[in-house]
């Protein structure tokens, strides 16, 4: 009876009490443990973290339960951020611009002898002298060989020298120079060496006033009076007049341009143009353009200071002086192949 009455029981209880009858309960989860105290050794290394010890099932339950942060609800309106006072930021250590256009005019308004107010004026006296010294007062020795070369042509090989160089500062110079040329086996056909004062009468041009010798082929002094210098568009150009001893008035201008390649390969055209005023039989010299030298080198800098260079350079002799030549057996036309080197210190 007590069985049936069990029975009657079950069958009348609500559907959810009959599931748990028939289902056993989940146990409850276990209380974690204490996280034991960090030992000693541990204490002594604060950045050391013992993660064997963590309760990652506890963790995870946080996690879920952490509620997300809902930014739509924030306040992004500028009103809330922070105010920064430009007034207290130190703007001396921000870097100006240089402004632009000519400086005004106060700009070098000040006394010339400002500093000797602070040092005095016996202690800026040796300065003012290294400055003015060091600074444009310097004395330099310069030498060129812009020509030495061997001269393959018609009949017998030849030769060339064309030197020059100086002493001095930027204003004024003591120059000299010389050139020369002739055939292997034979007397030279000329030399001739140059001293001369040069002054700077701008930033591309000196005029230079001396004496010339001539060597060859005959021995005369000349009066030099001429001009050096850079033209624009990068010509050397080298020009004077020269009246001998004997009342001769000559001129000589030559131009080279140096057109590069590359860094070092160099090709440079060169002209010479000689006139003269008069005609000077012993000389083989003409009235008028006298002889015009075209030439073309190409060269290679091996350094700044070194360089040979391979070349053509063509002669003629003109006018009256063509006349002189063929009646001395000479061609008034020559054609000359060159291998040279050019080099300076």
């Amino acid at each position: 009876m007590k069985s049936l009455f069990v029975l009657l029981l079950i069958g009348a209880a609500p559907p959810a009490l009959a599931q748990h009858a028939g289902h056993a309960m989940p146990a409850p989860a276990p209380t974690p443990a204490p996280t034991p105290a960090p030992t000693a050794e541990q204490s002594a290394q604060p950045g050391t973290m013992d993660h064997s010890q963590m309760d990652h099932s506890q963790m995870e339950t946080d996690a879920q339960q952490t509620p997300i942060a809902d930014h739509s609800q924030m306040n992004h309106s500028p009103a809330q951020a922070e105010t920064v006072d430009h007034s207290q930021m130190d703007h001396g250590a921000m870097a100006m611009p240089i402004p632009a256009g000519t400086p005004p005019p106060s700009a070098g308004s000040g006394p010339p002898r400002a500093a000797d107010a602070i040092w005095g004026a016996d202690a800026m006296r040796p300065s003012r002298e290294q400055l003015r010294e060091e600074q444009g007062g310097q004395t330099f020795f310069w030498f060129m060989a812009d020509r030495a070369e061997y001269r393959l042509r018609e009949g017998k090989d030849g030769y060339l020298w064309d030197v020059q160089g100086y002493y001095g500062g930027d204003i004024n110079k003591f120059w000299f120079k010389s050139e020369g040329e002739g055939s292997f086996g034979e007397e030279i056909e000329g030399a001739e060496v140059q001293a001369l004062y040069s002054r700077a009468i701008g930033p591309w041009f000196d005029l230079q006033v001396g004496v010339r010798q001539d060597l060859a082929p005959r021995d005369r002094t000349y009066a030099v009076l001429g001009i050096q210098g850079l033209a624009p568009y990068l010509f050397e150009i080298d020009a004077a007049a020269f009246l001998s001893n004997k009342g001769d008035l000559t001129a000589r201008i030559e131009g080279e341009l140096d057109q590069r390649i590359t860094q070092r390969l160099i090709l440079q055209p060169r002209a010479e143009f000689n006139l003269s005023a008069q005609n000077v039989p012993e000389l083989g010299i003409g009235s008028g353009l006298d002889t015009v030298e075209l030439g073309l080198r190409l060269r290679y800098e091996f350094a700044r200071e070194f360089a040979p260079y391979i070349g053509v350079e063509q002669e003629w002799k003109l006018g009256r002086s063509a006349d002189y030549a063929r009646a001395n057996g000479e061609d008034p036309s020559v054609t000359n192949y060159v291998v040279g080197i050019r080099f300076w210190f």
